[in-house]
Order: structure tokens, then C-alpha cells, then sequence
């Protein structure tokens, strides 16, 4: 996979994605390793998750991954936390803004 079809892959798997009531905000910036390197932010704000293919240098939590790794916690297919654990996603920044990411793929994957 290339950096833009990972890109592209994870904006198709948030572009309907309602959070209904959350009027937080959370930048969370993937880098994504090996096959497809690169880095891109996500972020959820007013109800609504964009991503979009620029670092973000103001961001809550910074989650590193391989593709296939990342692409799978997106999609509901992994859990993060299983993932961190296993070594296969790591957090720089706060872990409780990594969790409130987990409850946001959660409802993103609905």
C-alpha cells in the first residue's frame, strides 16, 4: 500500500462517520512505518472526523504503526489496546488521549 492509498483508505472509513453529541476536540497524528511510510492526522471535532495528509504539530497523541496494523484498529478489526500491548501501536503523548481515540473508532466503526 502507498502512503496516499492509506490516506485515502482511512478517510473512506471515517467519511460517514457521526459522532452525534462529542464537542471535544482531539488531533491525534499517525505515522505510519515501513511499507507506505508517512505521516497524517486525524482529527474529531464539532461532531465530525477528518483526516487529512499533513503532520499536525499541535497534536493531543501521536500513534505509530505499521499500515496493516493501522488500517485494522481503524476499521474496529483490532483493538488498540490489544495493539498496544502486542507491541503493534505505539502512543507518544497521553494514553487518556489515546483512549478517548479508541471511543472514537468505536463509534466511528457503527
Amino acid at each position: 500500500m502507498t502512503y496516499q492509498e492509506i490516506v485515502a483508505a482511512v478517510k473512506d472509513l471515517c467519511k460517514d462517520a457521526d459522532l452525534g453529541d462529542y464537542k471535544k476536540h482531539l488531533a491525534v497524528e499517525v505515522a505510519i512505518t515501513g511499507e507506505g511510510e508517512g505521516v497524517f492526522y486525524i482529527e474529531a471535532k464539532d461532531g465530525k472526523v477528518n483526516v487529512e495528509p499533513y503532520n499536525y504539530n499541535d497534536r493531543d497523541v501521536r500513534l505509530t504503526a505499521s499500515a496493516d496494523n493501522f488500517i485494522a484498529i481503524a476499521s474496529g478489526k483490532m483493538d488498540p489496546v490489544d495493539a498496544f500491548f502486542k507491541k503493534k501501536l505505539h502512543i507518544d503523548g497521553s494514553i487518556d488521549k489515546a483512549l478517548e481515540f479508541k471511543k472514537i473508532v468505536e463509534k466511528v466503526k457503527k
